[in-house]
């Protein structure tokens, strides 16, 4: 059984169910401004910013690979001029298209030249977590720029 309401009252409880929506917002003019730097900037498969700003930090390492759709850069091994005796190779990987610090992941590995033999090495942690954090701090430049 279908019960009718008068126009005049169906209306008056349509207005006060949508009247506590209105407080919530005003007009189109007060809306922020849709955040389209946090992710999905891009037609690439990972977060832009990330990607751009693992290139720019790994930028005097020789490459091996970079696949921008599967977020991976692979860098050759790389002697530092001031220590010929040690070198490093690193593996960056961007996991997402959102730029949060769980998006990305370091991993080294280090050698040292024994007896003209280059000896796997321990990397120390703090290493990995230095350029985690030099790379998420440009990103987050690189994401500041754009937007303002």
């Amino acid at each position: 059984m279908m019960v009718r309401l008068p126009a005049s009252l169906s209306s008056g409880l349509l207005l006060a169910a949508l009247l506590p929506l209105a407080a919530c917002g005003g007009g189109a003019k007060e809306r922020p401004k849709a955040d389209i730097a946090a992710s999905k900037v891009t037609t690439i498969g990972v977060n832009a910013y990330l990607w751009r700003a693992a290139l720019d930090t790994l930028s005097f390492m020789p490459m091996v690979q970079t696949d921008s759709n599967g977020g991976v850069i692979v860098t050759d091994w790389y002697a530092s001029p001031t220590s010929p005796n040690e070198r490093m190779k690193l593996t960056v990987s961007i996991l997402d298209q959102d730029l949060r610090a769980d998006a990305l992941r370091v991993a080294a590995s280090r050698q040292i030249n024994q007896g003209g033999q280059w000896i796997d090495a321990p990397v120390a942690a703090a290493t990995v977590q230095k350029l985690e954090e030099i790379i998420l701090t440009k990103a987050r430049d690189l994401r500041r720029s754009a937007i303002g």
